[in-house]
């Protein structure tokens, strides 16, 4: 037990200090725990139940709405450093998680109980600053998300997913499926296919199997 309380004080003291300010580390040491999530996972669902929210110390997260026919609109991710906004909420109303949240590589995030937020709120600065800023960062990746839709034509939005992707991970060659793509724009894998053969003829792009290495 001193083990994991040390542990996770580590990894707390690794990403957010200066962040957050001592007390609080400390209360979240008490009453966090770490979780792991493996690539492909779930973090959590539509419909669960919010008991906990993340904070993201290693790893990356997408962040998925499904619509009636219950396909999937890519909305924004979560890296190193981030939570999730609506998750908070969905806490605080008591209600159901209206989006679904996918580890895309091997993540790991701190657990936090619901029953803190509000407390925390009133009690530390750097937490209210946290979770505006956060509910801030969101709502503007939602809006660039909406005008994509609106305004963009589907070869620019694509473009630009591949443009964010590189910008998330970090690395120019995405290790990535036609299929995945199309989940996340929301379309067909054989438009996604055509399309991306269109960028590379225009040099934007280099396609190989289950990888495509963006050259702008």
């Amino acid at each position: 037990m001193v083990n994991e309380i040390h542990f996770l004080r580590e990894k707390l003291d690794q990403q957010f200090t200066g962040v957050f300010e001592e007390n609080l580390i400390d209360e979240i040491v008490k009453t966090g725990y770490l979780k792991h999530i493996d690539a492909g996972d779930l973090l959590v669902d539509i419909g669960d139940e919010m008991t906990h929210i993340p904070l993201i110390i290693k790893g990356l997260v997408k962040v998925i709405r499904e619509d009636q026919n219950e396909e999937e609109l890519l909305l924004y991710y979560l890296e190193k450093g981030d939570s999730c906004a609506i998750s908070y909420v969905n806490c605080i109303h008591h209600s159901q998680s209206m989006f679904r949240a996918i580890a895309d590589i091997d993540t790991e995030c701190i657990m936090v109980p619901v029953n803190k937020i509000e407390e925390w709120l009133i009690k530390y600065e750097t937490w209210r600053v946290f979770i505006i800023d956060s509910y801030h960062n969101r709502l503007l990746e939602l809006v660039d998300t909406i005008e994509s839709l609106a305004f963009l034509k589907l070869d620019e939005r694509l473009y630009k997913y591949l443009k964010e992707q590189v910008n998330v991970t970090h690395n120019k060659i995405l290790t990535i499926t036609h299929h995945e793509i199309a989940q996340d724009l929301h379309t067909s894998r054989v438009v996604i296919s055509r399309i991306l053969k269109i960028l590379e003829n225009k040099g934007q792009i280099k396609l190989g199997r289950n990888r495509i290495k963006v050259k702008a």
